[in-house]
């Protein structure tokens, strides 16, 4: 791919009503924990929704990776630890939004 292109990752959660403070902590860590166990992450930050805009539609949480390649991606996506962190993530996750795009 062109070296001055990036493939964004961006992943959106909101949680299931009643959802503790430390099981999001849990999330939050698992997630933060991926970079240093996938390689192929080149990028990694996330943080809190803080709009003013009200159309967050319950969703908290952005994620934000970067890949290289779409076999980055493809490499990522099936990792054995990616799908150890969907475990956690499962049980209180309400909905999810992914949406990955190619930047300059």
């Amino acid at each position: 791919m062109n070296a001055n292109k990036e493939l964004r990752h961006v992943v959106l959660f909101k949680f299931k009503e009643g959802t503790s403070d430390t099981e999001i902590k849990k999330v939050e860590d698992a997630f933060s924990a991926l970079p240093s166990k996938i390689p192929q992450i080149q990028a990694y930050e996330w943080g809190l929704n803080n709009s003013p805009e009200g159309l967050d539609k319950g969703f908290t949480h952005c994620f934000f990776l970067t890949f290289n390649s779409e076999e980055d991606r493809a490499v990522y996506l099936p990792h054995p630890d990616h799908k150890a962190f969907g475990a956690i993530l499962g049980p209180v996750l309400e909905d999810v939004l992914v949406v990955d795009y190619w930047t300059k």
